[in-house]
Formats: structure tokens, C-alpha cells, sequence
């Protein structure tokens, strides 16, 4: 018997177009001969939508992969309640030709409502099975200031940084402003707290492009993060894993052009020819080492299971390698780190994708070990 999955994507998110490219290139590569693949899109509204209505969404070449039975079923999933199995069982209705649980659930979402623990939420309510990070993993992934604090905590070496929320910077912009250039000074990275794919992300070299690049990361978060700039080198490492996770080798963003050195969503996403991501990474043995330690560090910091991407700086004035951030459910498109990271490590997308299922059902299994009564 098939295993029939759940795919969620898009979402109420700013990566919602990244979420439809990771479910593409997840389309492509998963093994059919061992799953069946329902796709559960989410509107940028919010909107859940039915399996044919998802299955629209994608390129008509990934949507032609899909059965004949599961495009044509109209209605969204819902939560049923089924005594011989709970929770988020069923796609289709009685009216249509086929209804059948979801064995497990793979939320490729990415950002807000559904990286941050809203979406894991709902499923752990619902009881099944899920690929990655649980509520409290995923929602501290996803807030760069908890993230920062808890990584502070496991003695983890991080870039300076400063934070502020969006009601503090249009009460007084004049008084956070001077906090940030007596803190940090010029140049600096603008961020929203909780997003991701370099979304809302600007550097700022004065006043002026500090005060828009806050204005724009005000629009995607109550809550907007000022980092240090520093003459560095970017590194990924991937980590797969529950209990006992594993770290892929790192890899490297080369960038061509020195007057472009800043990654933002255009340049990681729209192949611009500017960059190559080169696994591995052009750098000893001994820091190598060193990345994959601090990726698993990172990833058991914050509780993570399942998967994570973990970036990093190299410094190039000092040689100090510092942690920047991690992403509980990085890009999965053609054109991101994590499927390359585990390729250039020896591990094909597909089996990438098989493992995560693989752990899904791990970490569910324990987490029904856990008593939820008082009964003996």
C-alpha cells in the first residue's frame, strides 16, 4: 500500500511563490511508487483549497503527475472525527469516488503562518504525523530574536544585533535610530524578526536607507531585528535528524560581482548569474568540522527535528565563525541550498525526501509514548 501524503503549501506568507516552488521540486522528485500525493494548497487569503483547485497552482506538467482520482476531488480537507482514526484523516467527501486518510503530512510552508508553529499546532491537535520541527522549534526558528537568545544560551557565537518593535519605531524614530547607530553604526542589515528567503531584508549604509529599510521590515513584522554588517563569507549546513541529527557537509554562496555581495531574494532566487552555491565549501578540514558541530548545536538549541538549513558567517578580517540564524523549513526549489547541500554530501533529493516521511513517523511514534491522563 501506497503512502498518501499530504502536501500543504503557498500560505498567508510573504514566501508564499517560494512555498509553490519547494512543492514543485518536491512534486518532481518524491518516489510514486511508494507515496500518493495530495496537494493542500493555502491562498494568500488564507484560503484553504481543494486538491484540483492546489493541483492548478502548479506548472500543468507537475499537475499532470497527480492521479486522475485525486485531481478531480472538489472539496478542501477538512477535520473529521473518526473513531477508528482521529484527526486530519480524510480528503474528498462521501460524493467523492475516492476518500482515504492521509497517512502524513508534509507542511511546505514557509514564514509566517506555517514555518512559525501555526500549522504544526493544528496537526499535532489533529494528530498525525508531520515532516519537520514541532510547535515550539518551529516558532522559535522562526522569531530571530528568540532564535539569537536561545543560540546565546548554547554558547553559540553570534553577530551584534538590536531589535525594536513596529509601535516603538513610529512612536520615535528619531530615538531608535540613535540607539542603533550608538549600538551598531553604519553599515547594518534590516530585518523583519520573523521571515525568511531574504524577504523585507536591506542594508543600510545612512540615516536614509535605514529609515526605509525599517519602514519595509515594519510591513512584514511587529517586530524588526538590526544586525551588524561584516566583511564575511556565507555558509549553509543542512541537519536531518530527530534525537540524533546529522549535519551535511557545508556549502558556499560564490558571489561574482563584489559591488553586488549582498544576497537578497532577487539574487538567491531569479538566477542572475551573480552567484553559484558550491558544496563543499572551499574551507579547511578543521572548520568544516566545526560548522557541521555548531549546525547540530543549533538545531538540538532550539528542540528541532526533522530538518533544518543553519547559515553562517565566516569572518574574513579574523577567521571567526559566527552563526546567523537557522530556517526549520528552508527552500526546497531548484535553486536552494538544502537539496544541494545533501547532494553535494552523497544524498539524492528523493531519498532526502524519504527520510523526512521516514522521521515524521519516528518522532509521532514517541510523541504518543507521552500520557495526556492521570489514569495508571
Amino acid at each position: 500500500m501506497k503512502i498518501n501524503v499530504g502536501l500543504i503549501f503557498g500560505g498567508r506568507s510573504g514566501e508564499h511563490e517560494i512555498s509553490i516552488r519547494s512543492a514543485k521540486s518536491v512534486l518532481e522528485q518524491i518516489d510514486r511508487s511508494k507515496y500518493n500525493v495530495v496537494p493542500l494548497a493555502i491562498s494568500q487569503e488564507g484560503k484553504w483549497l481543494s486538491p484540483i483547485q492546489s493541483a492548478n497552482l502548479l506548472p500543468a506538467k507537475i499537475s499532470e503527475l497527480f492521479s486522475a482520482d485525486v485531481k478531480h476531488l472538489s472539496e478542501p480537507v477538512a477535520l473529521i472525527g473518526d473513531t477508528s482514526y482521529r484527526g486530519l484523516t480524510r480528503f474528498g467527501s462521501d460524493r467523492d469516488a475516492m476518500a482515504a486518510r492521509l497517512d502524513v503530512v508534509f507542511p511546505l510552508l514557509h514564514g509566517t503562518f506555517g514555518e512559525d508553529g501555526t500549522i504544526q499546532g493544528l496537526l499535532e491537535m489533529a494528530d498525525i504525523p508531520y515532516v519537520g520541527c514541532g510547535v515550539l522549534a518551529s516558532s522559535c526558528g522562526m522569531d530571530k530574536v528568540v532564535m539569537k537568545k536561545l543560540f546565546a544560551e548554547a554558547d553559540l557565537p553570534i553577530c551584534r544585533y538590536l531589535w525594536f518593535l513596529r509601535g516603538e519605531w513610529e512612536a520615535d524614530r528619531e530615538d531608535v535610530i540613535g540607539k542603533i547607530e550608538d549600538g551598531l553604526g553604519y553599515p547594518c542589515f534590516v530585518k523583519p524578526a520573523n521571515l525568511g528567503s531574504s524577504v523585507g531584508v536591506t542594508s543600510a549604509s545612512d540615516r536614509e536607507t535605514l529609515s526605509r529599510g525599517i519602514d519595509l521590515a515594519a510591513q512584514y513584522d511587529r517586530k524588526v531585528i538590526i544586525e551588524e554588517c561584516l566583511d564575511m563569507r556565507e555558509i549553509e549546513c543542512a541537519v536531518l535528524g530527530n534525537d540524533t541529527p546529522t549535519a551535511s557537509l557545508p556549502g558556499e554562496y560564490i558571489i561574482h560581482d563584489e559591488a553586488k555581495k549582498f544576497l537578497d531574494f532577487t539574487e538567491k532566487y531569479e538566477g542572475t548569474g551573480n552567484n553559484e552555491f558550491v558544496v563543499p565549501a572551499p574551507i579547511s578540514e578543521e572548520t568544516t568540522e566545526k560548522i557541521r558541530e555548531f549546525a547540530v548545536k543549533a538545531f538540538k538549541a532550539i528542540d528541532g527535528s526533522g530538518l533544518s538549513r543553519v547559515d553562517f558567517f565566516l569572518r574574513r578580517d579574523n577567521g571567526m565563525l559566527l552563526i546567523n540564524e537557522i530556517n526549520t523549513m528552508p527552500g526546497l526549489t531548484d535553486s536552494s541550498g538544502f537539496p544541494k547541500l545533501w547532494a553535494g554530501s552523497g544524498m539524492p533529493f528523493a531519498q532526502v525526501i524519504d527520510e523526512l516521511i521516514s522521521l515524521a513517523f519516528e518522532r509521532h511514534r514517541d510523541r504518543s509514548r507521552n500520557k495526556t491522563s492521570r489514569s495508571i
